[in-house]
């Protein structure tokens, strides 16, 4: 993809349906400025909408009520891509996890291939869990399913 969509391409909503690392990027509540934070709990439910999880006591959750328009920036089909759109908590809490979750809607206006000219990403960021493998992988599909049951 080049320059701008209004959706996400059909690779990027692939890409999104497993966990991927997002960089959330918020206006603060507090200050008015810039705030860009990792996530992983998000994906995509169609090319027009994502859909992510948050922790209930996250400064983010005050940051998307008080300022809903947002930038998702990932790394994904040789590029980087800025996502922008407006978001919506849809669930509060999110049913069927253990922990005190929000759930939360991004309607995407805009895609962007924010890549600078000339250069191909070729190899994408890859994390780890620090903390006891079965524990997290338990949690993140606990996460995922409520995210997809969500409404």
């Amino acid at each position: 993809m080049a320059g701008t969509a209004d959706a996400l391409s059909e690779t990027l909503c692939r890409q999104l349906q497993k966990e991927t690392l997002v960089i959330l990027n918020t206006v603060d509540a507090g200050t008015g400025g810039p705030t860009a934070n990792a996530i992983s709990w998000i994906c995509a439910v169609s090319p027009k909408k994502l859909r992510m999880a948050l922790d209930q006591r996250s400064r983010l959750v005050d940051n998307i009520r008080q300022h809903p328009a947002v930038t998702l920036s990932l790394f994904g089909s040789g590029s980087f891509y800025a996502i922008h759109g407006k978001a919506s908590i849809i669930a509060n809490p999110l049913e069927g996890v253990p922990i005190k979750l929000v759930c939360i809607d991004v309607d995407i206006d805009a895609v962007h291939d924010a890549m600078f000219f000339g250069a191909r990403i070729t190899a994408e960021p890859e994390f780890v869990k620090t903390y006891d493998k079965r524990a997290a992988d338990r949690l993140d599909g606990q996460v995922f399913a409520a995210m997809r049951k969500a409404q």
